[in-house]
C-alpha cells in the first residue's frame, strides 16, 4: 500500500523521516510517496484533505481535525523553542498594536501564540518564514516572528529580539509549547494508521542511533547550511515528545486549544484528537 507523506524542508523533520522514506527500516509493507513544503503550505493541502500523513502547525490542525488524528510521535513540542518576535529597529512591546508585523503563515502555532500574547497586535502580513529576515531589514515592516532555523540566525544580521513567544507561553500554561504535528487522515484504515505510527517512531530511533544516516538528506534540503546551525536545530526540536507524546505532551495540548477557544479564533475540537489512548 503508498501513502502520500508531507513534511517540511527543515533539518527536524527530514532527520526524523529519512529512515522511514529511504527504507532504512522495516515499514511493514507500506510504502511513502513523500513531498517537502513549508509548513503553511502543508497546511493548507491538509485543508484539502489531499494528502494522506502530513507535518502540520498545531495550530492549523484545529481546523483539520476532523480529517485528522494525531500521531504518537514526530511532533514538534518542547521547551524553550519557541517562537521569537524580532525587529530592526528596537520596538516597546506597547507599541505592538500601532506595528505592521510579518508572521509565517495565518495557521502557523507562531501566529496563535503571537495572538495570545497580543491579541490587539492585528496588523500583519504574511511571509514565507524564510523571507522575513530580509523583510524586517529591507523595512517591509516593523516587527516579524520567526521559526526553524532563522532562530539561529537573526542576531548576526542586526536584528533584535522583542520577546520570546514560547517563554510567554510557558509561564502562561506551565506547559511545553505545541509547534507541529505529524498527523494521519481518518480515511487511512485503523490498522494502517497503528503501522504507520510504530514506523514514525521506528524512522527516529534509527535517526538517535545513527545520525550520520540521514545527514546527506538533511543537508539537501535545508535553508541554512551552516552545520552548526543544523545540529542545533535539531537538537532544539527533536526530543522526547517527539519519541512520544505522553501525557504532559497530550496535555499541552489540550491546553494550547483551550485558550485558543477562549480567545474564540479557532472552531471546536471534536472528542477524539489522537490516533491511540495513553493506554494503547
Amino acid at each position: 500500500m503508498k501513502l502520500t507523506l508531507g513534511f517540511s524542508p527543515c533539518p527536524n523533520d527530514t532527520f526524523i523521516f529519512d529512515a522511514m522514506v529511504h527504507g532504512r527500516i522495516d515499514t511493514e509493507g507500506l510504502e511513502f510517496d513523500y513531498f517537502l513544503a513549508d509548513v503553511e503550505e502543508l497546511n493548507r493541502r491538509a485543508f484539502e484533505r489531499k494528502v494522506d500523513i502530513t507535518k502540520m502547525s498545531y495550530h492549523a490542525y484545529a481546523y483539520a481535525a476532523n480529517n485528522y488524528l494525531i500521531l504518537d510521535s514526530g511532533s514538534a513540542l518542547g521547551r524553550r523553542n519557541g517562537p521569537l518576535l524580532i525587529s530592526k529597529k528596537q520596538i516597546n512591546p506597547e507599541e505592538l498594536p500601532e506595528k505592521l508585523i510579518a508572521i509565517p503563515g495565518k495557521y502557523t502555532t507562531a501566529n496563535l501564540l503571537l495572538g495570545i500574547a497580543w491579541p490587539s497586535a492585528v496588523n500583519k502580513k504574511e511571509y514565507l518564514f524564510s523571507d522575513i529576515e530580509s523583510a524586517l531589514l529591507n523595512e517591509e515592516v516593523d516587527a516579524g516572528v520567526i521559526i526553524h532555523e532563522t532562530r539561529f540566525t537573526y542576531n548576526k544580521k542586526g536584528l533584535h529580539k522583542i520577546a520570546d513567544l514560547g517563554e510567554y507561553w510557558e509561564k502562561l500554561s506551565n506547559m511545553p509549547i505545541p509547534l507541529g504535528a505529524i498527523v494521519i487522515n481518518r480515511s487511512v484504515p485503523e490498522e494502517v494508521a497503528l503501522k504507520v505510527n510504530r514506523i514514525l517512531k521506528r524512522s527516529l530511533e534509527y535517526a538517535n542511533k545513527d545520525a550520520l544516516a540521514s545527514y546527506d538528506f538533511v543537508v539537501d534540503n535545508s535553508q541554512e547550511m551552516d552545520r552548526n546551525v543544523m545540529n542545533s536545530h535539531i537538537k532544539l526540536f527533536v526530543n522526547s515528545f517527539t519519541l512520544n507524546l505522553g501525557s504532559e505532551g497530550r496535555a499541552a495540548i489540550d491546553k494550547l486549544f483551550y485558550f485558543a477557544r477562549k480567545l474564540d479564533v479557532i472552531p471546536e475540537i471534536p472528542q477524539r484528537i489522537f490516533l491511540t489512548s495513553l493506554d494503547d
